[in-house]
């Protein structure tokens, strides 16, 4: 099989605290490890995203919208999506699986992320990393009547504007329309 989750992929968060948010694989462990017995990677990524500046904004407050907040988590390959892009910024040496063991390390290696990535900001490069990835609110079916809370929605809604924004490689599943695939999930849920 075809390793393709390697270090500097651009990915997405797809559960828990950090879901929906966009993130770069640091390390990856596809046999997994002792304490973690399944494949997963290290990852660091933007837990918020810098604001929209405009002209008529002072250099103080420029300054405050162009700040980025980053975390570092364990992430299984299953709570991951990956997209077609990578960001080749260096993280290696400040995130590392030592850096999770203590508190004030991970925090040391967050704030050092947080500067590598302002400074990849700055320069303007990347620019699709940092801006927010746009989406319905999470949990519920697209049809209005239809109250039903459900993981599959959640996917369906994230894989939806991924085909949109053309950051995943393709389709789930080929489909006609939108709309079709959506209706579909639906059905398949009960709720159409």
């Amino acid at each position: 099989m075809v390793k393709f989750l390697k270090p500097n992929k651009a990915v997405i968060v797809l559960q828990g605290r950090f879901a929906g948010r966009k993130a770069v694989i640091v390390r990856s462990f596809d046999d997994g490890t002792r304490d973690r017995a399944y494949g997963h990677c290290l990852v660091a990524g933007i837990a918020k995203y810098p604001k929209k500046v405009i002209r008529k904004d002072s250099a103080k407050k420029t300054a405050k919208k162009s700040r980025v907040k980053a975390f570092i988590k364990l992430v299984n390959y299953n709570h991951i999506m990956p997209t077609r892009y990578t960001l080749d910024v260096d993280l290696k040496d400040v995130v590392t699986v030592d850096a999770l063991q203590s508190r004030d390390k991970k925090v040391a290696a967050a704030k050092e992320t947080k500067a590598r990535l302002e400074e990849r900001f700055k320069t303007g490069k990347n620019r699709w990393f940092f801006t927010k990835l746009r989406y319905q609110s999470m949990g519920k079916c697209v049809t209005p009547s239809c109250q039903h809370d459900s993981t599959m929605s959640v996917l369906v809604r994230v894989a939806t504007v991924l085909i949109e924004q053309k950051l995943m490689v393709q389709p789930i599943r080929p489909v006609q329309s939108e709309i079709g695939f959506i209706s579909d999930v639906e059905e398949r849920l009960g709720c159409g």
